[in-house]
C-alpha cells in the first residue's frame, strides 16, 4: 500500500499564493526561477505544495516577486492582509 502523503495548510496556502502572484505578472516558472537564484524544477514543485520550503527561499521568492513574505504564506481570508 502506497503512504499518502501529507501536506500542511500553511503548504498549500504558500503554493497556491506563488501561482496566483506569479500568473498574474505572466512570469514563467523558469523565469521566477531564474530571478530567485533557484532551479526550475524546485519552483514547480513548490506550487504542487510538494516542498517544505525553507525561510531563506521564502524570502529569495519574494523579492522575485516584489511582495512581502506575508502575502505569500497568508491566506486570503488571514486578518493581518486585511
Amino acid at each position: 500500500m502506497a503512504k499518502k502523503k501529507l501536506t500542511s495548510q500553511l503548504v498549500r496556502v504558500f503554493a497556491a499564493n506563488v501561482r496566483r502572484i506569479r500568473e498574474g505578472l505572466d512570469i514563467s516558472q523558469e523565469k521566477l526561477a531564474e530571478m530567485a537564484n533557484l532551479h526550475r524544477t524546485y519552483i514547480g514543485s513548490i506550487e504542487r505544495a510538494e516542498r517544505n520550503v525553507s525561510l531563506l527561499n521564502v524570502e529569495r521568492i519574494a523579492r522575485a516577486l516584489k511582495v512581502s513574505p506575508c502575502d505569500l504564506i497568508c491566506s486570503d481570508n488571514d486578518e493581518r492582509k486585511r
